[in-house]
This record gives structure tokens, sequence and C-alpha cells, in this order.
């Protein structure tokens, strides 16, 4: 009896051990207040020549982007330990909890991985690239969604074609610089030694297939690396990085007009770049069309494209203030035709510090340059900058004000019709945005 006692004894104690190992926490933010915005678009393309849209509503992650995550970690033993996240996007005033244009919880991000204390660590899953990582540590505005900022794009307010969606308008701008998350991807990271750490990705979605019977069959990938060297010294920081990411389909392939028209539809080349958001080898929306008429869609079907990006950031911490640099290229191109491309490159600069105890403000301006393959080498200049403050009512509660202005002129774009003639139309447009809200972390 004393021995069956002691085991039970001793299993309670090694079970309240483990359970005192493991740990899980919910976190996320909830970000809602006033949001507006003024767009302007002068093209001779257009009848008229102006086209004005005008947005003010109560709207949502205008700060930073809502969410709800779980995340957790368990001691192994010998300085080893699991980890995992599971994180959704949220939309506070949307019927649907992840945004009425998402079906079901948008994910953010979801991982898990092993860690060595004095090494480093690994994760499996969907995450962010190591650019997204290093903008975030580099970027004035923290990766605020008002328009202004040249690096972290993105605007909150709908427009006239998402049928009043902050969501789906929120979506569609915030991956034009670089890739924000893939799926399918393994990364690793190194802890920092003599100042330096590494960061690295790898993101594989292979479909192969072989039809004996017939001609159809080949292949659908999807693949991409990342890199990132991080340095810390004294009070200033540096980082730079690059990812390659590539989609390849050997059975359907982009013809020349095609080409053609996913860089220069329209607007398409400007903002145009969600189809290269996720490596994930699946179409944003649409379908592939077969001549110009129907290149719009090719947006959202990318068939072997190769997309380079690069960024390097640096802060400095003056004490007084904490001033920031960080510049960004992206350039798309045909795999199998590396002379139909568009690239976008962009460089900036901002301040952020605290005026008071709980008062804090930031500042920054860029500039930057699209251009493209196309008759004439169509080309539009872009700039910006941003205005923002946070009065902060305790550790996880503020309220902020953000205004941003935007603006690309000076561009000539190409467009193909249906018989695969072209013509050229220059236009220029703007934005402000501005909102007003309360942000809350739990």
């Amino acid at each position: 009896m004393k021995k069956s006692l002691f085991a039970v004894a001793a299993m309670t104690a090694v079970a309240g051990a483990a359970q005192a190992q493991s740990s899980v926490t919910v976190y996320g933010i909830l970000d809602a207040g006033y949001v507006g915005s003024n767009t302007t678009l002068n093209s001779s393309a257009v009848t008229g020549g102006d086209k004005k849209n005008q947005v003010s509503q109560f709207g949502t992650s205008a700060e930073q982007t809502s969410r709800l995550g779980f995340k957790g970690t368990e001691d192994l033993g010998n300085g080893k330990s699991a980890f995992f996240t599971a994180e959704f996007q949220l939309y506070p005033t949307d019927q649907t909890l992840s945004g009425n244009s998402n079906t079901g919880l948008l994910n953010r991000q979801t991982f898990v991985g092993l860690k060595q204390n004095g090494i480093g660590q690994f994760a499996i899953g969907t995450q962010y690239t190591p650019i997204h990582n290093a903008v975030g540590a580099t970027d004035p505005g923290q990766q605020n969604n008002i328009a202004g900022n040249v690096i972290y794009t993105a605007s909150t307010g709908p427009s006239a074609t998402t049928n009043g969606d902050p969501s789906s308008q929120q979506s569609s701008t915030n991956g034009i610089a670089y890739t924000v998350r893939t799926a399918n991807t393994l990364t690793a990271s190194t802890d920092t030694f003599a100042g330096f750490k590494l960061n690295g990705m790898y993101t594989m979605n292979n479909s192969n297939a072989t039809v004996l019977s017939s001609s159809s069959g080949g292949n659908t990938n999807a693949n991409g690396w990342g890199l990132g060297l991080d340095y810390t010294w004294k009070k200033l920081f540096i980082t730079a990085n690059a990812q390659q990411l590539k989609q390849s389909n050997t059975v359907a392939t982009n013809s020349s007009n095609q080409a053609y028209g996913y860089n220069l539809n329209g607007l398409a080349y400007v903002s145009g770049w969600n189809a290269w958001q996720q490596a994930g080898g699946t179409a944003v929306l649409g379908t592939a069309g077969t001549t110009g008429a129907t290149s719009g869609a090719v947006l959202a079907a990318p068939l072997n494209v190769q997309d380079n990006q690069a960024y390097i950031g640096a802060t400095y911490d003056f004490g007084i203030l904490k001033a920031y640099a960080n510049w960004v290229s992206r350039k798309a191109s045909d795999a199998s035709n590396t002379g139909l491309y568009v690239k976008r490159q962009a460089e900036q600069i901002g301040v952020r510090s605290f005026i008071t105890p709980t008062v804090e403000g930031w500042a920054s301006a860029g500039l930057g340059r699209y251009t493209a393959a196309g008759a004439g080498n169509p080309t539009a200049n872009f700039s910006g900058w941003q205005l923002g403050s946070n009065y902060w009512l305790s550790k996880r509660t503020n309220l902020y004000a953000i205004y941003g202005y935007a603006s690309t002129s000076n561009s000539a774009i190409s467009t193909l019709n249906s018989t695969g003639g072209s013509s050229t139309a220059t236009l220029s447009s703007n934005i402000s945005n501005y909102a007003v809200g309360i942000r809350h972390t739990f």
C-alpha cells in the first residue's frame, strides 16, 4: 500500500511539473474608429479627365490590424522547448468575424516549431517572410494601415470597387512592396551572436503529374527562399534581407499578350501585385485570359512568375527620438522571358518619439518609381508622407490620430486590345487617408 501511495504521489508530482512547464496565451488587438479617404484619378483614358471617390465611415484596423491569437510553449528540458502560434484576423465592424469578403477565419499565421537555447529555432506553417519581420522592426509607422507609407503600403476604407467592404480594400493594397507571408513554409533563425542574427525561410508547394494515356499532366509548382541578417550595436540596428518566389506551370504558359497584359493593363502594373502576395500556387481571383482583352484576370493567375525582392532598413535611437531609414525593391518577371517585367523601388526616412510620457508621435516621407516592359518603357513616379500620434491611456489602450497622403504622377501606360494592338494613356492619382480611433491590446 505504501509503495502504491508513493507511486501515485510521484506520478502526481511529475504531472504537476509537466503542466507547470507548459503555457498557452490568448492574445489579440482590437482597433476601431472613424476612417476617411479622398482619392482622385486624372487620366487621358477617362471621359471627363477626373474620377473621384470619397469615403467616410466607422472602420477598423487603421493603426494596427485587429486579430485574435493563441500561442504556447512547452519546456522539453536541457534548454529545448516546443512552441506554436495560431493567429486570425478580426473585423470588428463587419458581420462576418474575419470580414465580409472572407469565408471563415482568415489565417494570419499558424505554425509549430522547436527551439534550442543558445543555438536557434525552426518552425513550419504559414508564416511572415524575413522582409516583413524586418520592416516591422524598422518602420516608423509600425506597419499601420493608413496611406502615405511607401514601404508598408496600405490604405484603410472601401473604394468604389469593393462594395463598401473595408476588408477587401485593405487586403488589396498591403502586399505591393513585398510579400507579407507565405504558406507551406519552413523558417529558421539563430540566436544573436556578437550582435548578429541570421533568419531564413524556404517555401515549397509542388504538384507534379504524369498521365501516360494523354497529353495532360505537367507541374504546378510554387517555391521560394528568403534570407535576412540583423546587426545590433549599442543604439544602432541594421537589417538586410532578400527573398525570391517563383510560380511555375508547364501546362499553361503566358502568351506574349498575357505577359504584357498583366504588366500593363490600365493601372494593373501600379496596383495589381496581389498575384504574388502568396507562394501557395493558388490564384487569388479570376482566371487567366488568352488575349489582351482579358489580361486583367492574368493578374490573379500568376503562371511562370519570378518574383525577386530586397529590403534594407536601419534605426538609431538618439534618446529623445528614434530615426529610421528604409529601402525596398521588387521585380516580378515572366520566368520564361525576363524581358517582360514590372518593378517597384522605394526609399523612406522617418522619426518616432515620445513628446510627453503619454503622447507619442511619428512622421515619415518617401518616394519611389515603377518601371515596366512595354512600348515606350512605361514608368510612374510616386511619393508619400504620413503623420501620426498616440495618446496612451494605459500600457494596453491608446487613442490615435493618423493622416497620410500618397500620389502617383508622370505615368504613361500601354494597354492591349483584343487584337493585340496597343495604346498609351497618361495618368496621375492621389489619395489622402485619415483616421481617429482607439486600439486595445490584450
